[in-house]
């Protein structure tokens, strides 16, 4: 069994907050764009993993964070963490030491967009039953 992510004050604040805000009417097409974006990438289930990873253990080095996504590939852990790093949510550090060390760890921006969906572990712990009940019931109808 997975253990949920234990979420600072600070963290679960933050998530209050954008939870409680309104988007305006006349929405700017870029923001629209980058939220259709961030979807897209928070949507993907490795920026997740690894988003809750680093909210655990930053800083972590490339071969410490394979080892604790579970099923990611190489490949796919250097794409998504470019991905990320490209839009800010987390730093690479290069150290120049032999052999190269290089560490990834969650900016400020990185940590609040964790916070911001630390709702969705809310929501799911107060609607398990509910939907592993829905769940049954769906899988018992004859088709």
């Amino acid at each position: 069994m997975e253990r949920a992510p234990e979420f600072t004050k600070e963290q679960i604040a933050a998530a209050q907050y954008y939870a409680s805000l309104t988007p305006p009417i006349d929405l700017d097409p870029r923001i629209a764009s980058l939220v259709r974006d961030l979807i897209g990438r928070v949507a993907d289930k490795w920026t997740m993993l690894i988003l809750d990873v680093l909210a655990e253990k930053s800083p972590l080095r490339f071969s410490r964070l394979s080892e604790l996504v579970e099923g990611i590939s190489q490949k796919m852990l250097t794409q998504t963490l470019r991905a990320m790093e490209r839009d800010g949510l987390v730093v690479r550090t290069v150290y120049p030491v032999v052999p190269p060390k290089v560490e990834y760890k969650l900016t400020d921006l990185g940590i609040t967009l964790g916070a911001a969906f630390c709702g969705v572990w809310v929501w799911a712990a107060n609607n398990l039953d509910t939907v592993e009940k829905a769940r049954q019931e769906f899988d018992q109808r004859p088709r």
